[in-house]
């Protein structure tokens, strides 16, 4: 099952720290490939490791952009996927860095 929407797992499979390896983190836990674009659209390494410092996802879950993924999600079937795009609220410096 995917840890972040709950849905059986397909045939990819990706491993997402659930806090980010620059933060300090060592576990992984399974994500749809669409599931874990999300999360990184979504959030910042340093918000996903204050939100995850426990190792679960259950906060990133209630970030509003996430938890409207997780609702339009849910009824698509395991190998689903399109194009995620980046969170027009998240600045991190990457579209200053891209120019």
């Amino acid at each position: 099952m995917c840890t972040l929407c709950d849905r059986p797992l397909g045939a990819r499979v990706e491993w997402h720290h659930a806090v980010p390896k620059s933060e300090g983190g060592r576990e992984t836990v399974p994500l749809h490939p669409i599931c874990h674009s999300t999360v990184h659209a979504a959030l910042t390494n340093s918000e996903l490791a204050a939100l995850c410092s426990d190792g679960a996802l259950d906060a990133v879950r209630g970030h509003p952009e996430v938890a409207r993924f997780l609702r339009w999600v849910a009824d698509k079937p395991r190998d689903f996927h399109a194009p995620t795009r980046r969170s027009r609220t998240r600045d991190d410096g990457w579209a200053r860095r891209k120019r």
